[in-house]
This record gives structure tokens, C-alpha cells and sequence, in this order.
């Protein structure tokens, strides 16, 4: 079998086809000897990709383990627009290959059964431990994250940028790449992001102020969008989650993790520490708080081994990187809401105004990735 083309496991085209083999094929893989009797879908639901829980029970004298999970969390192919926006940002298959390569990350994260992918199909399935199974609470995408919360994610994240600071990718993640975004992107993103503001200024539900910045244009944005990820492929490169956005979060101990792993990637730390606290905070929050936290980021760094002979960032260097971020950020969610299927507009609405927020307080348009491109030195 052609492992570059489709996954050693078989990618089911529906949730029918998780069925009780399948699923004890996957389970085995971590617990030998499970054998998944039943197979009942708690719920789902459709958004950039199809979205289920299901409840597993097992069969009487398999060799399983008493703590096989009675509940697992399954992510599989979406719509075909999906998918194809999707493998246009080379992040279709990412997913999969991660939970495929059973990495045991280094912050709090859902626990990968398997993963599977049939690059013929663009389709692909992982499958996941249920973080409530744990206690786990998943953040609600509407609400900003307190600083304790962010504070905690932080720290998860410096310990997965520490592990892979700078250095060659282990085998099993070697499939990981960069978010490039030349010029023949630009048009197709203009056009994406009008229609984001577009659809941004009709969906004012009257409990969000959520809009462009003042004087900013989708052209100028639109530039910067592709001027962050050239940003995040300078300087030391490490393992990114990608996505980290409140929605992507959850709490469990006191301890902020991280679910969907689909944009999964290398590049700078900046990228995840600036569109995690940017789009995760309240803007009061984050006003007082967001160079303490940087800070604290750079402080945990330092603890796990990264100095500055490491190439790790000076105080004012970070904060230059930082203040680039919401560029990336308020674009992303302006794609998002255009789209107008991969998030539900309440989430949408009051993440873009997190960015707005961040964006027009740290003078993003006149940062590394503005059109002025000016090194203020941090405060």
C-alpha cells in the first residue's frame, strides 16, 4: 500500500462506517485486545469539518483494558468546499498524520487513538480521546479565556515550541510544514476578505462592535495576511498548534489544553503566543495584562533550555513579533465569516472583535508586517 497516497488504516467515507471493527482496529492500537462491541453516536454536527462523540461499548472477555474509554471524540472530512480549502492551505491530511504518529506532545492535549487519511478522496478521520472522560471543560468560543487561563496555555505552548526549538523534526513529524502564502493568493483573498466585511457589517446583532479597524482597507489587510506567514518562516523554526483560538481550548486541573490539531505546523513561536492572547482575552484583559504574559512566555522558554544562544527573542524583539500578530489573526476570522460555514457567526462576531481591538492597540498597521514595516522598540 502506498502509504504517500492513502493511511494504513481505511478511512470510512461516513459515520456509518465507524463501525464496531473499525473502531476496535483503532482502539487496539493503544489497548490490545479492546473489541468494541457497539457503537452509538451521541451527537455531531457539521462545521469546517463533521464532528461526532461517540459511545463505545465493549465486548465481554476482550483483552482490553478496564479504562478503554466508554467515549470518543471523532473528527473526519467535511464538505467538499472544506476540503478543498483545506488542501489549498496544505493542512488536510495534518491531523490525521499526528494522532497516526501517536507523538506524545508535551502540553495538555486530547489523546489520540488513530488517525487515517485516502489522499485519492481527500478524506480522513482521527479519533480522540473525550476530554470530559477527564473532567475536561471545553471553552465556549463566544466568551474570552481569563488570564489564569491564558497564562496556563502559555505554558503548554512554551513547552511544545522548547521541544522543537530550532532543530531537525523527529521521523513521525517530518510531514509538517510551514503556512506559505505567495502572491498568487492575493486575489483570491482580497475577494474572500471583502466578502468577510461584507458579511461582517450585515450580522451586527446589536451585542458586538466588532468591525474594520479605522482606516484600514481589505487591500492593506489582505497584504499583511500573507506578509505573517512569511514573518512566522523567519527565526528559529518549532512545532505549532496553528489554530489557538478560545474555541480550540479546554480546561482540566486547572490546566489549559488544546483540541484540533488541523492546522498543525512549523514556524515562529510568535505566531501561536500573539493569535492565542490577541483573539482569547477581553480587550481590558489584555491591555493590562498581555506584556506580563509575553513575559511569562519568554520566562518558560528560558526554564525549558531555550537561551538566548538558542536564538531565543529579546524582550524587544518578542514584542515586535507580537504586535504583528493581529494582522494574521483579524484576517484568519474575516476569511472565517465570509466563508460563512466553518464557524457559527456568534463565535465569529466577537473573536474578529477581539482582533479589531488588539489590532487598533498595538498600531498592528504600523508593526513588521504593516505597511510603514517601522521597529518602535518595546515599551
Amino acid at each position: 500500500m502506498d502509504y504517500r497516497r492513502r493511511s494504513v488504516l481505511a478511512v470510512p467515507s461516513t459515520l456509518s462506517g465507524l463501525t464496531p471493527a473499525w473502531l476496535s482496529a483503532v482502539m487496539q492500537r493503544r489497548s490490545p485486545g479492546a473489541e468494541v462491541g457497539e457503537v452509538d453516536v451521541v451527537e455531531s454536527e457539521e462545521g469546517t469539518n463533521r464532528r461526532a462523540l461517540l459511545r463505545l461499548t465493549y465486548r465481554e472477555g476482550g483483552a482490553g483494558s478496564p479504562s478503554d474509554p466508554p467515549t470518543v471524540f471523532v473528527k473526519m472530512h467535511g464538505r467538499w468546499l472544506h476540503r478543498l480549502a483545506l488542501l489549498a492551505l496544505r493542512a488536510w491530511s495534518a491531523e490525521a498524520r499526528l494522532a497516526g504518529a501517536h507523538v506524545d506532545l508535551p502540553l495538555e492535549h486530547p489523546r489520540p487513538y488513530g488517525g487515517a487519511f485516502d489522499r485519492r478522496r481527500l478524506e480522513w478521520v482521527v479519533v480522540v480521546d473525550d476530554v470530559a472522560n477527564r473532567g475536561g471543560a471545553i471553552a465556549r468560543g463566544t466568551e474570552p479565556l481569563s488570564v489564569a487561563r491564558v497564562r496556563s496555555g502559555l505554558a503548554g505552548l512554551a513547552r511544545l515550541h522548547a521541544r522543537y526549538w530550532d532543530r531537525p523534526l523527529p521521523q513521525e513529524l517530518a510531514f509538517l510544514r510551514p503556512w506559505q502564502l505567495g502572491g498568487g493568493w492575493a486575489p483570491v483573498s482580497a475577494l474572500s476578505l471583502a466578502r468577510g466585511c461584507r458579511r461582517l457589517r450585515d450580522a451586527q446583532d446589536g451585542t458586538t462592535v466588532a468591525q474594520m479597524p479605522a482606516g484600514t482597507g481589505v487591500r492593506q489587510l489582505e497584504r499583511q495576511f500573507r506578509r505573517s506567514a512569511l514573518l512566522a518562516s523567519h527565526g528559529p523554526q518549532t512545532v505549532l498548534h496553528g489554530d489557538a483560538h478560545p474555541a480550540n481550548t479546554y480546561a482540566v486541573g486547572g490546566v489549559t489544553g488544546f483540541l484540533d490539531w488541523q492546522l498543525v505546523r512549523t514556524g515562529s513561536w510568535s505566531h501561536d503566543v500573539g493569535y492565542f492572547v490577541a483573539g482569547s482575552l477581553d480587550p481590558p484583559d489584555r491591555r493590562r495584562h498581555e506584556q506580563d504574559l509575553l513575559r511569562g512566555y519568554l520566562e518558560d522558554l528560558a526554564r525549558a533550555g531555550v537561551d538566548p544562544s538558542a536564538g531565543a527573542p529579546t524582550w524587544a524583539d518578542a514584542w515586535e513579533r507580537y504586535r504583528a500578530a493581529p494582522a494574521f489573526g483579524l484576517a484568519t476570522w474575516l476569511h472565517t465569516i465570509g466563508a460563512g460555514s466553518f464557524q457559527p457567526l456568534d463565535i465569529c462576531l466577537r473573536t474578529i472583535e477581539r482582533y479589531a481591538a488588539a489590532y487598533e492597540d498595538l498600531e498592528t498597521s504600523r508593526s513588521l508586517v504593516g505597511d510603514l514595516g517601522s521597529k518602535r522598540r518595546a515599551p
